[in-house]
């Protein structure tokens, strides 16, 4: 920790002083205010630049029989158009397998899939001229929908199993038996700006790009293998995003590639920025889930068995289908030991859009599956469903090892859920809604208490790596470029607060910028909620560096120990002296002493076997909890959530400020996913909810008046960053108390008696079917 150093002159440190685990405003906060927040779309336009848009098929499946684009060439403003045959290099934009072409060649394989580009002197023309193209199509069987992927053995990679114990013996032996299915489905990322790249053509064949992407390397990639150039051709350039959500950590390559290929074909630079319809349309969504379960379980609810098969509907491409499988996989635990599983996943090959990573990446929809079954155990024996929880919590050696072989090192879910527990008031609220739904007919309330343990670091392991550079220049003021990128998540102020911290000055002196190929090479995706963990600790490494050589400058002037050097509030103490940091700084310039840094850092700790699905993939666990209260209408299935309670623990916060917002946000988002946000294909194939008319996000009314949110008090046994823990996207999960509320709701209709078979999201129509069928179990 770094110490204060009195302005006054004082001798010795006189209070701690600090840059991190305090609340400071996002570094981009007012610019955001004020719109002066520069995004991809309000960069500067080159002189001759072109905009593109893409003609996208209308079609699920179908041989391409004949392309005439001879209306789009001849329409007004247009100056190129650009398909299969005009890709100087790999026509692939996929980020593990190669099966996702930047441009259907010969086959289409969804609705929406892109066919061609085309180039005009506006954005308005390129659209209109993009819907020219007459297309002879002979239509082929399609796939829609992941049971029918699995009936039709149709998988874009082979299923995978996560077996521990003997599961099948252990169910035949236990005393009670739950089996059912489940349908969650999945969700638009939604961002407030849309897919957008901005290609410019420089010297020597050279291509800058400006994306908004959360993996500028893999677009670096993606773009040299279309050009047929090397990864030192092209650079690619994002300042921020407005929102990504794990929709732009690889399918923002498809923009890119096209926007690139045509500004190398026409040594002109090309923006293409998509309309939200086709955005939504072209690009993959968080995968939907079905489930087939069978769990065994004692007279106390203890899990003794757990089979769950889930498919997931992958689209017609595997983008990331396999990762995010895995960390489902992953996740059916959650809190609770299972001593006896069989876990099986398997991503469905169906004609629809490649789904991709989104907030959770897989560890969502794991995880309900198994809180489903608890919650169905609870109410077949009469219990509480936390007294259930409870019961099947991780807890000391011997229950404290996942189905995958990681040791629960930091388990502090039975404490958390006891604070969030008596702060909510839980028991006494339990019977207060048991006395009101008995007076009420009509109106029915649910409350719901529901934990997270969310593993933190990419699965593949050599992902969890990370650089930085520091600059501090000779009037004191600090420059650092990392290899994250900036979504509003406020990565960037988190690195600043690091950087300030370690070399002992205010964060008003610490300057973040674009992220960059050409500053710091061989980045990972900003994904998996690793983004302040791993580029944090590079940045410090980078930082500290500097600090270590200035230390050791200020000894050789004033004498001393390096050791006894302190940095803080702009000031650094050695031998009893103070100087300021800029003063220092100054003077160690004209010694010629370096002032800038490169910063890397590896999660140490970290192996995975794919094939045997065991290892220790997790750096550590995050934990939350949350309850939540809602009100249905069992006329209408409408409902509204009355309160919220969150706690999370977040470690030793860098910045509680942020994390609370992060927390709010992604409850709300989550609570979408499980409720409103539903996702429609018609019988050809076209998705019909491809527009904000038509998908419903949660709105400002949604929220809950009474919203309590709390970060845990507790330090990360990890050596993370400041012993902080990752809070991007384990609160996603904080919302399934929602659905379980809304559940716990519904059974109410029928005195708690019957399980009611309710899927996600739980419209308003789902809710409704759910009522019908527990008064169906209850007629005579």
């Amino acid at each position: 920790m770094n110490d204060a150093i009195n302005d006054g002159g004082a001798a010795s440190l006189a209070a701690p002083w600090r840059a991190v685990g305090v609340a400071r405003a996002h570094e981009s906060a007012q610019l955001h205010v004020l719109g002066q927040a520069t995004y991809t779309d309000d960069i500067a336009q080159v002189q001759g630049t072109l905009h593109g848009a893409l003609g996208l098929s209308n079609k699920a499946h179908a041989r391409i029989v004949a392309i005439d684009l001879a209306g789009v060439r001849a329409a007004p403003g247009v100056v190129g158009v650009f398909a299969v045959a005009d890709i100087p290099g790999l026509n692939d934009c996929g980020p593990i397998i190669h099966d996702d072409p930047i441009f259907a060649d010969g086959v289409v394989m969804y609705v929406g899939q892109p066919i061609f580009i085309v180039v005009a002197h506006s954005h308005d023309q390129a659209r209109r001229a993009a819907r020219l193209a007459e297309v002879v199509y002979e239509e082929l069987p399609a796939i829609l929908t992941p049971q029918a992927a699995k009936a039709a053995g149709s998988f874009v990679l082979p299923p995978m199993r996560l077996a521990r114990g003997d599961c099948q013996q252990a169910f035949e032996a236990a005393p009670h038996a739950v089996k059912g299915e489940l349908s969650v489905g999945g969700q638009e990322q939604f961002y407030l700006e849309g897919q957008i790249a901005y290609a410019i053509p420089t010297e020597d064949q050279g291509m800058l790009v400006y994306s908004s992407t959360q993996h500028p390397s893999e677009m670096q990639h993606v773009v040299a293998h279309a050009l047929g150039l090397h990864s030192h051709n092209i650079t690619v350039e994002c300042r921020r995003m407005g929102g990504g959500f794990g929709g732009k950590e690889s399918q923002s390559a498809l923009w890119c590639a096209a926007a690139a290929i045509a500004a190398y074909r026409l040594k002109r630079p090309v923006k293409l920025r998509a309309d939200r319809d086709d955005d939504m349309l072209v690009t993959g969504k968080r995968h939907c889930f079905v489930y087939d379960y069978a769990v065994g379980y004692d007279d106390t609810g203890r899990i003794l068995a757990a089979r769950v098969d889930m498919v997931t509907r992958a689209g017609y491409s595997a983008d990331l289908s396999g990762p995010v499988a895995t960390r489902a996989v992953c996740h059916f635990d959650n809190t609770y030991y299972l001593s006896d599983v069989d876990i099986r996943a398997a991503c469905g090959k169906t004609n629809t859009q490649s789904n991709t990573a989104f907030r959770g990446f897989g560890g969502p929809q794991g995880a309900i599956a198994i809180e489903y079954v608890i919650d169905e155990i609870a109410r077949t024996l009469g219990r509480d469903p936390l007294d259930i929880r409870r019961r099947n919590f991780y807890g000391a050696e011997g229950r404290n090892v996942t189905p995958y072989g990681q040791v629960v090192a930091d388990n502090v879910i039975d404490a958390l859920v006891d604070q969030l527990e008596a702060s909510s008031d839980y028991r006494a609220r339990r019977a207060a809604i048991a006395a009101f739904n008995a007076a009420s007919p009509v109106l029915k309330k649910g409350l719901a208490l529901t934990p997270v343990k969310f593993g933190i670091a990419f699965n593949v392991t050599h992902l969890n790596q990370a650089g930085a550079l520091v600059h501090v220049y000779v009037d004191g003021s600090i420059l650092v470029n990392h290899g994250g990128t900036e979504m509003g998540q406020g990565i960037n102020t988190k690195v600043m607060q690091v950087v300030a911290h370690e070399l002992g000055v205010d964060m008003a002196h610490v300057r973040a910028t674009a992220t960059n190929t050409g500053k710091v090479a061989n980045t990972s995706a900003t994904a998996a909620s690793t983004g302040a963990d791993l580029n944090g600790k590079a940045a410090q490494a980078a930082a500290r560096t500097i600090r270590e050589r200035l230390a050791a400058f200020a000894v050789s002037l004033h004498g001393g120990s390096v050791d006894a050097v302190r940095f803080g509030a702009d000031l650094v103490e050695v031998n009893g002296q103070q100087l300021r940091f800029a003063e220092l700084v100054q003077q160690a310039y004209l010694a010629r002493v370096q002032l800038w840094s490169d910063g890397f850092y590896a999660t140490p700790g970290l192996h995975w076997d794919p094939k045997t699905m065991n290892g220790n993939p997790f750096s550590y666990f995050a934990y939350g909890a949350s309850v939540a209260e809602v009100v249905v209408d069992t006329l209408t299935g409408e409902w509204k959530l009355a309160r919220a309670d969150v706690l999370y623990d977040a470690g030793q916060s860098l910045n509680p400020a942020i994390d609370i917002g992060q927390v709010e946000g992604a409850f709300i988002q989550g609570m979408g996913w499980l409720t409103t946000e539903q996702l429609w294909w018609n019988e050809d194939g076209k998705l019909m909810t491809h527009a904000p008319s038509t998908y419903k996000i949660p709105a400002v009314s949604d929220c809950p008046d009474d919203f309590r949110v709390q970060l845990y008090k507790n330090s990360n046994v990890t050596d993370s960053i400041h012993r902080s823990k990752a809070v991007g996207e384990p609160p996603l999960l904080l919302p399934f108390s929602v659905f379980f509320a809304i559940r716990d709701a519904i059974s109410a209709v029928g005195g708690h008696r019957i399980n009611p078979p309710l899927n996600a999201p739980a419209t308003s129509e789902e809710i409704l079917r759910a009522i019908d069928a527990v008064e169906a179990a209850l007629a005579p």
